[in-house]
């Protein structure tokens, strides 16, 4: 996937100005593609240039205009023939893990403490996600929103971010209290932690 689809998707509920587009990424898109707003502009530039959205200028009298976009036929073709490609599993990069896998040979305090504080870390996105959901299906309870409501995609990837950092927060605590507890059995052996 490149961040093009991304940028589509995102914009298929509306007109949104880069800013917007932004602000939908930092909330929703972010649990599944990482943009920062430099890339989300220039991206929009290609994408525009291409013409997979159109662009206006917006006047705006008491702050600077601003341009919004909304995706073009081309543009929703070009999501079509992306849904048919086959779809590439996701893979793990992630520092931490490398760290747990190398913890019988360095420093465990450390490696606890950042273990501990992406615990903290997943627990507030777990609470942004929940924020987030409840905002989405409005007055519907789950099972009602997923069987009718709309739209369901963006839901549907915000539970997917939801389940993801509430198994990254099960690991990480489970994690570190296991590192922790063997670190004091190794202390009390008198062997080197």
């Amino acid at each position: 996937m490149a961040l093009r689809h991304a940028v589509l998707a995102a914009l298929l509920d509306g007109e949104y100005s880069g800013y917007q587009l932004a602000k939908i990424f930092d909330l929703s898109v972010s649990n599944f593609w990482h943009a920062v707003p430099q890339q989300l502009y220039s991206e929009l530039s290609r994408l525009e240039t291409e013409g997979l959205i159109s662009g206006r200028q917006v006047i705006q009298h008491d702050r600077p205009n601003k341009r919004v976009y909304t995706v073009t036929k081309a543009g929703v073709d070009e999501l079509e023939r992306f849904a048919t490609a086959p779809a590439k599993p996701g893979i793990i990069r992630e520092n931490l893990l490398v760290m747990v896998q190398a913890v019988d040979h360095i420093s465990a305090p450390s490696v606890i403490a950042q273990l501990e504080d992406r615990a903290v870390a997943s627990a507030a996105k777990i609470e942004v996600f929940e924020r987030t959901l409840k905002h989405l299906r409005g007055d519907l309870d789950e099972e009602t929103f997923l069987r009718v409501g709309t739209p369901v995609g963006p839901y549907l990837t915000c539970l997917r971010g939801l389940r993801f950092e509430q198994e990254n927060y099960e690991w990480f605590t489970s994690t570190a209290r296991l590192l922790r507890t063997r670190a004091g059995t190794h202390a009390e052996e008198g062997e080197p932690s």
